[in-house]
């Protein structure tokens, strides 16, 4: 089974522009992440793929294999399907750009679940939030499954309400995604027959046109302390993060 990894990098961020090029001790965050996908041994290839000359640039500055795509795209997975009409796998994992503190074994995780169930068609990976300011932040898409851990929503509030229990766990999603070729078709032509799924565009949170259209969305736990970067507050507190542990690139 041949799988490529493909990372999604725009400049144009409403919150945070230029945010692939923000730097994290010292490099892109986009170099942080390619290098982190490059760990995998399952990955036979590795690209980002942008609308930016800037970030096509850098990129090419710093060895990372690099892809310019169309600045016409809604989301980061309708660029992951211009890349995957020029280049052909057997499974597409999608690995968003502003996640410096993944781990090779974590965005393994997204692989596995493929081997095991032939008939899976997309993956998404999920951690048990630690710090409760995460509950409420709106920044963070909070992950609902039924027990076989198939997705059945993902919000930016507080949900679900605790009103029958209060010894709930809240699970945030780790943007790490597995699409078989037919899946990301899908989603690619669905986009540009309709724009966003209803649901999709309310929450802005892609994975959700999916589950809108009744595809079953397989997600696995890790146990991850990565930290998405939305916002200038966020690139803070990665780089304190890296610096506590000492963190090496």
């Amino acid at each position: 089974m041949k799988i490529v990894a493909i990372i999604p990098a725009r400049y144009e961020s409403s919150r945070f522009p230029g945010k692939p090029l923000a730097l994290i001790d010292g490099k892109p965050m986009i170099y942080r992440v390619y290098n982190q996908c490059k760990k995998v041994k399952e990955l036979d290839e590795v690209y980002v793929a942008t609308d930016s000359e800037l970030i096509y640039n850098e990129c090419k500055k710093l060895g990372v294999d690099v892809i310019m795509t169309s600045n016409l795209h809604k989301t980061g997975t309708d660029r992951i399907g211009e890349v995957a009409e020029k280049i052909k796998a057997d499974l597409y994992i999608n690995v968003q750009g502003d996640e410096p503190l993944i781990e090779p074994d974590v965005i393994r995780q997204a692989i596995i679940p493929f081997y095991e169930n032939s008939e899976l068609q997309v993956s998404n990976l999920m951690t048990k939030i630690k710090d409760p300011i995460d509950v409420i932040n709106n920044t963070i898409p909070k992950v609902i499954v039924n027990k076989e851990n198939i997705g059945i929503y993902l919000t930016r509030a507080a949900a679900p309400y605790p009103k029958g229990i209060l010894n709930y766990s809240y699970y945030k999603q780790v943007c790490v995604y597995g699409f078989k070729p037919e899946a990301l078709k899908f989603y690619c032509n669905y986009g540009k027959e309709f724009g966003k799924a209803r649901v999709e565009q309310i929450e802005d949170i892609e994975i959700l046109r999916f589950i809108e259209n009744g595809y079953k969305v397989q997600y696995v736990e890790v146990d991850s302390e990565t930290i998405a970067v939305d916002t200038q507050n966020d690139l803070r507190r990665v780089n304190d993060y890296i610096k506590e542990n000492n963190i090496k690139f």
